[in-house]
Parts: C-alpha cells; structure tokens; sequence
C-alpha cells in the first residue's frame, strides 16, 4: 500500500483492476485506492503476471504493507486465489520457482508498494484506455469525455484506435451523429455503490427508492462542510464583474493559443491571476486562525474546485504568486486533467491558502460556497451571461458575471470583503493582454 502523502497511514482499496493470473504492462492500472484526502489510481510498477491479491476491495490497509504480487517471470507464476476474510499484515514471499539449472536463477516476485506515477502511456477514463494520440486528437477537435465514452472501439478490449476517432469525426461532420453529454450527477450516481442489505435497505425497498453508500471523498467532503459551517462565521458579499473585453479578446485569441499551447483558453488562468494579485494586497484574506491567532501567509496556494466522477475536489495550485499567467494557465490545465483521471497526489490537495469555485460553468448565476478550514474566504464565480446595463445613461449589452466572496467575519469585515472583490474586478476588467501573447 504506497504512502500517497506524509500525514497517511492507510488507504481502502475501492477496486482491483486485475485479478490473479491477468498478465499486467508496467505503468497499467493495478487498483484505485481512497484516502481521506483523495482517490488514485496505482499504476504496476513492473510488467508481469499478477499471482495473488492479499485484500479484498473494501478493506482498510496501512501503508507499506503488501497488497499484491506480481511474478515478472511468467513461466514461474504460481496463481493464488484473492482472500474471502480480510487478511492479516504479511510479507511478501518468493513465487515457488520450477526446477532449474543451477545457473539460471528465477527473478523474485515485486511486492507491490509503489508511488502514484503522473506519467502514463495510456490514460484510463471511464472505465477504458485512451492513448496520448487519441487524446490529442478529441482535444483539438472539441470532444468531450463524455461524448470520446461514447465512441464505439475496435481496437484490443474495445479501446478506441485513431481510426476509430477519425471515422466518428467524419461522420459527426456530416451530421450523422449528435454530440452525447452524460449528466454529471448519473456519473456521480454511477461511481457509488448500491446497498442491498441492511435496516435502510428495508425500511427502502427497491425498485422505488435505492439505498447507495457514500463515498470515501463525499463522506470527508461532507464532514468538512459541517465543521467549517461550525467554526467560521460566514459572511457574503456578490459584486458584479464584466467580462466583456475579454470574452472578445478570447473568441480573437482563442485558436492561436490552443494550437500553441496545445489545450483551450479558459477563463480559469484569468480569475486565478487576478485573484492571487488582489491576495497580495489585502494579505488579511489569505490568512487562518488558530485561537486569538491570526496567521498570515506569505505565499499564495490557490485552491481550485474541480467537478469529478467521485464528488467535488479541491488540487491546490502552489506559490501561485510565483507563476506567469502561462504558468498559471498549464497548471490549471494539468490539474484539471489529472482530478478526473485520478492521479492526483494527496499533497496536490494540501496546503491551501484561498480557493475559488467557477460553478458558473454548470449555469449557476449565484452560489454561497462554503469556506475550506483552515482558510478564511472562498470566492464563488458564476456564470457568463449577456445582460442589459447602463452605461453613460444608455443601455448597452454587456457580458457580466456574479462573483461571490464567503469570508470568515471574525477577522474580515465587510469593508475589507468589498475592497478585495473590487480588486479582483479590477484586474480582470484590465486584464494584460501581453502576459496572454
């Protein structure tokens, strides 16, 4: 069970990808593993066969202790059966080898303990692999997950091939075929498991209620929810932001930067710069407490809220107050990609200092979002809307979003609030062209 973050000491395996006597390549997904921080997928370390799963999915396990093995030799591989109870901490031992010459030495089972590997040569979503190239391709031509899921595949286990892709965008083109898009909250559904059993299985029968069981991330997203509500007295403030200049600036500039950079401008990298601009002049909101304590945090790690299949996550970007707005717009991009791929590390969700949620991509106008402990405010971005305005005692159409800060009242007052949100209004309404060229 490998060690996702320093502050860990256990993981529950949610699902085994593998099963004894499957052959397995290296970098391949072996299992995905829940902490209380956040769901990965491991990789297999090694090429091989796997011969025996020491836990069943389910099954609370501490770190560093052996959970599979895997024989790189597969003409040694001796398949073991997964355990029924759960099993006791053991060690790993050497594959019983066949007899041999003398000179020739069977190689030795890998325990399994390895570190989430952000490089893949695959990538699995959905419950299928996609390779880089297949990827690259949806990407450039507006496909979505959800729609590339839909994708009928030829290649080995149904995997969609270059040619597969090819074909769907021609005959997408032609009209043959419309763009599908899963509702999130069915994939949320689709990721939690049915109870069946149990005093609230009867007291809800099937097939008019369904009893399903919380996940991991929804369970520990829930218990900070409670306890933030709990600690900080919470305080809104909704100023209106126009985005105007620069929803023009982003239909002229937008191709040019995706074939340059290689993926699409968003309106993310430009709400994460201004906000960590307006954070280092009114430092206060990039603060915490403990006790009569005020701490004051010298460096700006922006929180960023991020949609996923198993709930809400958080990956935090780091000394964003270090980062160019390229910088800051390729790590909005990885993170993002890597939340609902599950490869993010628990330490690419610690450590926060202030963070925004854009649930304006989901049409919402207004959110009240709720303030992650130990931080101190959380500003909510809504959606982009055409709107009418007065402007020099006429009425223009003017494209105007509402940006909600929540702030902790017990060392941020409304006036500070105010003047923060109207920072961050102002840095977006004169946003600098150059940085994005």
């Amino acid at each position: 069970m490998p060690q996702l973050g320093e502050s860990l000491t256990e993981g529950t395996i949610i699902k085994w990808l593998k099963k004894p006597g499957d052959t397995i390549k290296k970098d391949e997904t072996l299992l995905e593993i829940s902490t209380d921080k956040v769901d990965s997928e491991i990789p297999s370390p090694v090429s091989g066969v796997v011969t025996k799963l020491f836990f069943e999915e389910g099954k609370v396990v501490p770190i560093k202790t052996t959970i599979a093995i895997i024989e790189t030799d597969a003409s040694a591989a001796v398949i073991e059966n997964t355990p029924k109870e759960t099993a006791k901490v053991v060690e790993a031992k050497p594959t019983p080898t066949k007899t041999e010459s003398p000179k020739v030495e069977t190689p030795k089972p890998i325990a399994v303990s390895a570190p989430v590997v952000q490089k893949v040569v695959e990538q699995k979503m959905d419950g299928r692999f996609y390779s880089p190239l297949v990827l690259n391709i949806a990407r450039t031509e507006g496909i979505s997950m959800s729609e590339l899921e839909h994708i009928p595949g030829t290649g080995q286990d149904g995997r969609v091939s270059k040619k597969d892709i090819l074909a769907y965008i021609t005959q997408r083109a032609a009209g043959g075929v419309k763009p599908s898009v899963a509702s999130p909250t069915s994939r949320i559904e689709s990721t939690l498991k049915h109870i069946d059993s149990g005093e609230l299985a009867q007291r809800y029968p099937a097939p008019q209620y369904e009893v399903l069981q919380m996940s991991n991330v929804i369970q520990k997203m829930a218990e900070h929810m409670v306890r933030s509500v709990q600690t900080s007295p919470h305080v809104f403030a909704i100023h209106s932001c126009d985005f105007t200049n620069l929803v023009k600036f982003r239909e002229a500039n937008g191709a040019s930067f995706e074939k340059r950079e290689g993926f699409k401008l968003t309106y993310t990298p430009f709400i994460a710069d201004a906000i960590t601009k307006a954070l280092k002049e009114f430092p206060l909101v990039n603060a915490s407490i403990e006790g009569d304590k005020i701490i004051l945090k010298k460096f700006v790690n922006l929180g960023m809220a991020v949609a996923s299949d198993n709930g809400l996550i958080v990956p935090v970007i780091k000394n964003a107050d270090e980062k160019n707005f390229l910088g800051l717009a390729r790590q909005i991009n990885d993170l993002a990609i890597r939340t609902r791929n599950k490869k993010l590390s628990p330490s690419d969700i610690e450590g926060g200092t202030f963070t925004f949620s854009n649930y304006g991509v989901f049409g919402t106008l207004l959110g009240t979002p709720i303030i992650a402990q130990p931080q101190v405010a959380i500003m909510g971005v809504g959606a982009i809307t055409k709107q009418p305005v007065v402007m020099n005692d006429a009425i223009a159409i003017r494209s105007l979003s509402y940006f909600t800060l929540s702030f902790d009242h017990r060392i941020i007052d409304g006036a500070l609030g105010g003047q923060f949100l109207e920072a961050v209004i102002r840095n977006i309404e004169n946003f600098d062209v150059k940085a994005v060229l």
